[in-house]
């Protein structure tokens, strides 16, 4: 069929998150889709909400089924006012609301082989086992992407079929590779070397790469792809290159993705071939065996009229019973499967089967819409064919608490299909339980709506705090789905959770939350919250993504380890590269957006700060940090010596400091313009717009206006401006050496501009397209580039890598959150054992998905005491309260413990080898008062410990003691 009109722009504020998963060739494919998802149970809503918020052309919704109340418990879009009314209609309008850009369609009549053939991809939930061999039969026929998805209670079962010859254009989520080029050989094979700091050991033996911006050997530039080796000294056989140009400098290699092919049988045949995505051979049994338990479940529904009754011990024997007559599974036509059938799973299966949960459709619809993305972009490999997942650790692992079938029975409940897995008891724990949500972003929104449907916190004594200080951007809008548009710049009038509020945050709030669910998107925050968890022994679940990348993880006290940020990426965050590698040595393309962002900072911000401040406080360059303050205001003031007053003053000074910068001959700016001078009038024009900014004047976005300016202007006087941005150490050392004389003369310049109203200090902004930020990093770090021979990169990843921006897409962030509501059933359900807990990481574009037992909590010991990081050592404070001699008398006649140091936050309270004299003045004291003495601060009311650090005579220096917790 012919897609939708793929032309429109692409609306890159809105899906910019996104635009870094997917790139703009598969987005403007995917905004001229055509989609129909059949089947708006609590699984066709998650997969028809991730697919409008990542802006599919057009969605068709079909099921005529009247809403019940064992919907309610799965699918967010119904609520008790659409009982008995159509899912698909009802449904509708809460959908299109979401992306306005999405055609939102409801089709009501039968699936017939004409409507088909209006799609590129049809989708079936929860459906007959019949209407999926049908209508999977017509697709493949066609040539329809066809994909059936169902959840039975803690179940999931997710086909793909997208034909017989499918292309990927592009498999993998990484970008291409690309390094600078240091020499080229002439020869057979010709030899590459890359230039120092590339990453050579990333290009693998029969790579595709190809070539550009060579001088010398320009034959590669642009060439068709060519196969490489990898020498053992990391330097790349290229090909036969003895009739090439010699080489003479600079030029890029780039690796060129190489296209898969995909064969997929149709349903009909899969059913007893089945290909199942699994990492071991024990997974692929596993899985085998719950194809044959949904195979039952089909037979007897078409049987009996009707799927098992929850938790009914004969209907799941009559259900293992179909399952053992089943016809076996085949390897190929010929070669049967000889695999045992694991009864006891299937029986497992056919008793939790009846219901429908919240947190399973959250994660299968997120895996079903981000399959129907690869059919559409032709990016990324989809499944191979059959996914099965299971979370059967939810339930108890005594056969004794599992729940009866008069526990489970329908109440005409919105929670009856989560009470026919769990039963109504387990429901009324998830009532009393007040949780802490720390971030309503998108993986917040997903928790929030997991949250309400299990009904987490929905009784009288239950409740559910929600902690974000950010306001909402339009980038939001695509992945997190209770916000609309109006919503965009609302800041809410919240408290952040962050040792500054403490005081509100404190044992008092802690005392009445069970746990706590974290989704931040730094790694400080995270460690602050989980410090907060630790202190108080809450439960943690926690979730992070980065792309199709996501992980889930759960920490209880005393059962797990608690949470450590990850080594590489809490060392990586915020950590810049060393100075004198960006100024003089960069290497990298990320060198040179630092050096460029560092620009920004120092010209359009720092600089007003610092004229405003010469103006407050009227002092002069004498009485400043000499230094510091000439490098950081000579660029700012560049050619001029009076303050810009106009469009054409700003012109002048941005083209001053670009000569400072890139030294460029000023005619080769200003003669005709070829295209690959555009970034250098990029700079001029993103600077001069900036420096207007700052100094309160209109700009322009006139390129050809600027073209016309830029030749009437004079070329700037090279004696005026010494360089102080050089291509070598000797160079820009000496620039930054100003006589009497300059101090003299720049003195007097900011007499001059301290006339006159403040400047204002440019706070860098990277999501506001209009305001020139980016594009002056962007183009002043690919002009950098170019002066050191160094590949670029483009705008798009020069705003992500600048604005350190995470890429997101709705379904990772759905299917973390459904993963986290899997673990909340284990954390509410009472004492569990290490083992039903499980960390998870899944890719989402490589089909990858792991989910395995946390580790236990580490022991240290020191003499006789054992402890880890989830216990404390607890003093009462007594009445009356104790001194600090009898604190410390008590540890050692307790504990065994001789202290050596006594920290409370930064205050030294004791100190073995303090003078007679010093410890004569704090021994006496009651702690408390002791504490107020050194830190100005008395308890806070409600306050209910002192935590206090120790050392001990004889530890090791790696020794961590656990806290102290004096209870006062």
């Amino acid at each position: 069929m012919d897609a939708l009109d793929a032309s429109k722009l692409l609306d890159e504020e809105l899906y910019s998150r996104q635009l870094y998963v997917l790139g703009s060739p598969a987005m403007q494919r995917i905004q001229g889709a055509r989609v129909l998802v059949s089947g708006l149970q609590g699984l066709g809503a998650e997969v028809a909400k991730n697919l409008v918020l990542m802006g599919v052309g057009s969605l068709t919704l079909h099921d005529p089924h009247p809403t019940c109340w064992s919907d309610l418990a799965a699918q967010f879009l119904l609520s008790e006012q659409d009982l008995e009314r159509s899912r698909a209609e009802a449904s509708q309008e809460l959908l299109a609301q979401l992306n306005r850009a999405v055609q939102v369609v409801v089709h009501t009549g039968d699936i017939t082989e004409d409507l088909l053939l209006d799609f590129q991809v049809v989708v079936l939930t929860a459906a007959k086992l019949e209407e999926q061999l049908k209508v999977g039969t017509l697709c493949h026929k066609h040539g329809v992407c066809f994909l059936a998805a169902d959840t039975r209670g803690l179940v999931g079962q997710l086909f793909c079929d997208f034909g017989e010859d499918f292309t990927v254009q592009d498999p993998t989520e990484a970008e291409p590779l690309t390094a600078a080029i240091q020499h080229i050989s002439q020869g057979s094979p010709g030899i590459l070397t890359l230039r120092k700091g590339a990453n050579t050991h990333y290009f693998r033996d029969g790579d595709l790469v190809t070539f550009s911006g060579i001088e010398g050997m320009v034959e590669l530039n642009d060439c068709d792809p060519r196969s490489i080796h990898v020498r053992e000294d990391g330097s790349l056989e290229i090909g036969d290159t003895t009739t090439f140009s010699r080489y003479l400098r600079g030029g890029a290699i780039t690796e060129v993705k190489r296209p898969k092919t995909v064969r997929h049988k149709s349903l009909d045949t899969a059913l007893l071939q089945p290909h199942v995505v699994a990492q071991s051979s024990q997974e692929v049994h596993h899985a085998h065996c719950l194809h044959q338990a949904f195979c039952a479940l089909h037979k007897f529904q078409h049987l009996h009229g009707r799927p098992p009754q929850p938790w009914d011990p004969v209907d799941a024997e009559t259900v293992v019973g179909l399952a053992r007559d089943l016809e076996p599974l085949k390897r190929t036509e010929e070669e049967p499967l000889e695999e045992p059938l694991d009864e006891a799973l299937v029986r497992t299966v056919a008793l939790s089967s009846a219901g429908v949960l919240s947190p399973m459709v959250a994660m299968l619809g997120a895996v079903a819409a981000q399959e129907v993305l690869k059919a559409i972009s032709r990016k990324f490999m989809p499944l191979d064919q059959w996914l099965y997942f299971d979370a059967l650790d939810c339930l108890p692992e005594d056969g004794e608490l599992l729940p009866s079938p008069e526990d489970c029975a329908l109440r005409g409940s919105r929670y009856d299909g989560q009470i026919a897995v769990f039963g109504a008891g387990f429901q009324e724990k998830l009532r009393r339980q007040h949780y802490l949500l720390v971030g309503a972003g998108a993986i917040g929104c997903e928790l929030l709506k997991v949250f309400a449907l299990v009904g987490l916190g929905a009784g009288n004594s239950g409740g559910l705090t929600v902690v974000d200080m950010d306001h909402i951007e339009r980038s939001n809008l695509s992945r997190q789905f209770l916000f609309r548009s109006q919503d965009v710049g609302v800041i809410p009038l919240t408290y952040p959770l962050d040792p500054t509020t403490e005081h509100i945050y404190g044992d008092n709030f802690f005392s009445r939350v069970d746990g706590v669910a974290a989704a931040l998107d730094s790694f400080q925050a995270r460690r602050y919250v989980a410090a907060r968890c630790t202190h108080y022994l809450k439960p943690l679940l926690e979730a992070g993504t980065s792309g199709t990348w996501g992980s889930a993880t759960v920490f209880m006290p005393h059962v797990t380890e608690a949470y450590r940020a990850p080594a590489s990426a809490a060392a990586s965050e915020d950590a810049p590269y060393p100075v004198c590698t960006v100024r003089y040595f960069p290497s990298t393309a990320e060198h040179t957006l630092q050096w460029a962002r560092h620009e920004f900072e120092e010209l359009f911000r720092l600089s007003a700060e610092t004229i405003n401040h010469h103006q407050q406080a009227h002092t002069s360059l004498a009485d400043m940090d000499e230094p510091q303050t000439l490098t950081l205001l000579k660029p700012v003031l560049g050619v001029l010596r009076v303050r810009p007053q106009n469009w054409q003053d700003c012109v002048a000074w941005a083209l001053g400091h670009w000569k400072l910068c890139f030294h460029y001959g000023i005619k080769q700016l200003l003669r005709h313009f070829p295209p690959n001078k555009d970034t250098h009038l990029l700079y001029v024009l993103a600077a001069a717009n900036l420096y207007a900014q700052m100094h309160g004047l209109p700009g322009s976005q006139d390129w050809t206006a600027l073209r016309e300016l830029l030749k009437l202007l004079p070329q700037p006087d090279p004696q005026q401006m010494a360089p102080i941005f050089a291509s070598n150490l000797e160079l820009a050392s000496a620039s930054a050496e100003f006589g009497p004389e300059q101090q003299k003369e720049l003195n007097k310049a900011l007499e001059v501009w301290s006339v006159g109203p403040p400047l204002k200090p440019l706070m860098f902004e990277k999501d506001d397209d209009s305001n020139f930020h980016v594009d002056f990093v962007v183009a002043a770090a690919s002009l950098r580039c170019q002066n050191y021979g160094i590949p670029p990169v483009n705008r798009a990843q020069s705003k992500r890598i600048v604005g350190q921006i995470i890429p997101a897409i709705a379904t990772t962030t759905a299917a973390v959150a459904g993963l986290l509501g899997l673990e909340l059933y284990k954390v509410v359900s009472g004492p569990r054992p290490r083992s039903a807990f499980r960390h998870s990481y899944l890719h989402l574009a490589e089909n990858y998905l792991i989910r395995y037992m946390p580790f236990a909590p580490a022991i240290q010991t020191f003499h006789h005491l054992k402890w880890t990081s989830w216990d404390r050592l607890k003093v009462p404070a007594g009445q009356p309260e104790r001194t600090l001699e009898s604190l410390l008398a008590h540890l050692q006649e307790q504990h065994g413990l001789r202290v050596r140091i006594l920290l409370h936050g930064s205050a030294l309270l004791y100190a073995a080898g303090w003078s007679p004299e010093k410890q004569a003045q704090h021994l006496p004291l009651r702690v408390t008062e002791l504490v107020q003495q050194l830190t100005g601060q008395a308890p806070a009311p409600g306050q209910r410990v002192l935590v206090l650090e120790l050392s001990c005579e004889g530890d090791d220096e790696d020794t961590a003691f656990p806290p102290l917790h004096y209870e006062l």
